[in-house]
């Protein structure tokens, strides 16, 4: 297997895949595409730490277009294992080949960024990510469409900001390659900043988030099960290999990861749509996931350990429950057409095995003993918490957190109870899942509920001295920790019997960083509107310009003339405002000095555009 990876790169073997799905019969092309990502998935547990195929790209710049490290070996292993099942989950929701090329190329260009060597190579792939799943998004039609023109244009800023602080990294340090210590932090300085931005929108920061549930609610919803994990839990990856060591920087990015977790969860509660609901608790993981790397980088130590591991073990769970959520949620939708929850009630009669896949999801993401999130959230809260590893900087952010679970379960509360208990279901009779939906969910159910009571097979996926046993003492089962878990689920219990009639009560509640999309919008407007105006005034001073010098050149003595008998106001020229005569008539003094503020201005605005570039 070791020397299969060194011939052929898992986004290779994925793309090709791509390409026959498009041309095979629709069983064959499917099967070769779960073929294809399980033996990525082989390749991920199996290859030898290296880089192979390091190039030259235009005799310029040294790149590493295959490089395998811990890090790229877990998360390749965890998206491949969930990419077969979504393939399969595709194959059985009937969506269009069309749809399974582009979401197989989606997952291909993710291939490329994990096992990317240099900076380069990642920025290209992270783009090819970004191309290939606005034309998933755009394939469905209809409002897909829009909601996919905003999604480009966030995700097009975004490469823009990385592309900029991936150039100014390699002017200030020469290379575009990672170092051989796998440790990937980004030239300090502006090049930080921009690269944490730009990720920042693909992660969903606060106030940056609002293509995220404007995009996920709307394409095919097996589409929906490959966009709920790909571009934010790889973004948040890379924001691990931008984050340094120690910096303040970190630490306030891990405050956003808290508000994050806060803030999805709040708008998570306020949904009707159950892909929208899903698609803000997006936003609310990630923020697990981001405040558990900023702590541990900030903290160093055993926090480091705790907080940094704890977020990459919470990457590789919301790989599993998340997209196992979106493919429970998919079945209730192909089956009754409905996505409003509260349209729903009664289903688990109706469909047990969809309930069973949505209860594993449930009980993961929500953090019950047992089951894979319990273990990588409890690391994260343990990190942030000043009795164990945190600080009293980082307490804010151990409540936040808080907060944050107590939202997640009542949100799950509230989905479970209205999509499968509340009342009888009053439509036509239902049929259950597939049998390639029931065999997707319950196998990635299965891995959720394995990595939750074999957690140390959890640990042992992840790389470098995260599970050193020397390093720290973990013990996710603990008396405290089965408290503060029993304590988390009382509370939420009582607090959704609280609030259940008025959540019912409450109509759309917009998001306000929809603001955003709109400034966004109506501010590009503008910008191009001024940019073209002023373009077309610089333009025709610069055509009075030529014209006012090629009359003067011909008619040196004449102009000269003209010039010192200081010729009456009401003379003017025969050939109108807009050209200097040629035919021997008079030029007015109006006409002169027009020409002269044409000459001024236009010196103006080069000026200006040296001096810019100059800054």
């Amino acid at each position: 297997m070791s020397e299969l990876a060194t011939l052929v790169p898992p986004f290779v073997i994925v793309a090709v895949a791509a390409a026959l799905v498009t041309v095979l019969p629709r069983r064959i092309g499917h099967a070769l595409g779960v073929l294809s990502l399980v033996a990525v998935a082989a390749i991920s547990l199996t290859a030898p730490a290296g880089t192979y195929y390091q190039t030259s790209l235009f005799e310029l710049f040294d790149v590493a277009l295959f490089s395998v490290n811990g890090f790229s070996s877990a998360f390749g292993f965890a998206f491949a294992a969930l990419g077969s099942a979504a393939v399969l989950y595709a194959y059985s929701s009937e969506a269009p080949r069309l749809v399974t090329a582009f979401a197989l190329t989606y997952v291909a260009s993710t291939m490329g960024v994990l096992f990317a060597g240099d900076w380069l190579t990642l920025l290209f792939f992270s783009e090819l990510m970004a191309v290939t799943s606005t034309l998933l998004v755009w394939h469905y039609g209809g409002a897909a469409v829009r909601a996919g023109f905003r999604y480009a244009l966030a995700h097009g800023i975004s490469g823009s900001l990385l592309l900029l602080a991936v150039t100014w990294h390699f002017v200030e340090t020469g290379t575009f390659l990672f170092p051989e210590s796998g440790v990937a932090s980004i030239a300090s300085g502006m090049p930080l900043y921009l690269a944490i931005v730009g990720m920042g929108i693909n992660c969903g920061f606060v106030g940056l988030h609002f293509w995220l549930p404007d995009t996920y609610p709307r394409p095919h919803f097996a589409a929906s099960v490959f966009l709920s994990v790909f571009t934010t839990k790889t973004s948040a990856y890379v924001m691990y290999r931008i984050l340094p060591l120690g910096d303040s920087l970190t630490l306030a990015v891990a405050y956003m990861g808290g508000v994050m977790a806060v803030y999805g969860v709040v708008f998570a509660l306020l949904q009707h749509d159950m892909r929208a609901l899903l698609t803000y608790h997006i936003q609310a993981q990630v923020g697990y996931m981001i405040a558990g790397m900023g702590l541990g980088l900030y903290l160093g130590g055993n926090a480091l350990e705790l907080g940094a591991g704890g977020a990459l073990a919470h990457v590789f769970n919301n790989v599993l429950f998340k997209a196992l959520l979106f493919m429970a949620v998919g079945v209730i939708i192909y089956r009754t057409g409905i996505e409003d929850l509260y349209e729903l009630g009664g289903l688990w009669r109706q469909m047990p095995l969809t309930a069973a896949g949505f209860g594993l999801g449930a009980l993961s993401i929500t953090a019950i003993p047992g089951f894979n999130g319990f273990i990588s959230k409890g690391m994260i809260l343990d990190a942030a918490d000043p009795h164990y590893y945190g600080s009293a900087a980082t307490e804010p952010i151990y409540w936040l957190l808080w907060l944050g679970a107590i939202g997640t379960l009542l949100s799950f509360i509230k989905l479970g109870y209205y999509a499968f208990f509340h009342g009888e279901w009053d439509g036509p009779e239902l049929s259950d899942a597939k049998p390639g939906h029931t065999v997707a969910m319950l196998s990635i159910g299965g891995l959720c509920l394995l990595f939750g009571v074999w957690w140390e097979g959890l640990l042992s996926v992840l790389p470098w001295p995260l599970v050193a046993e020397e390093a720290y003492s973990l013990h996710p089962y603990s008396t405290s920790h089965l408290q503060s878990q029993a304590i988390l689920i009382g509370i939420s219990v009582v607090a959704f019997a609280v609030i259940k009639k008025p959540l019912s009560k409450l109509g759309h509640i917009p998001d306000p960083a929809k603001a955003v999309s709109w400034l966004a919008f109506y501010g590009g407007k503008v910008a191009v509107i001024g940019v073209t105006e002023l373009y077309g005034v610089v333009d025709r001073a610069g055509i009075r310009l030529v014209r006012t010098c090629y009359w003067v050149g011909s008619n040196p003595a004449l102009a000269a003339a003209r010039v010192a008998r200081r010729l009456p106001r009401t003379v003017r020229p025969t050939l109108g405002h807009d050209e200097p005569p040629t035919d021997g008539g008079t030029v007015s003094r109006h006409y002169l000095r027009a020409d002269i503020r044409t000459t001024i201005l236009v010196l103006t605005a080069v000026l200006t555009i040296v001096l810019l570039l100059a800054l």
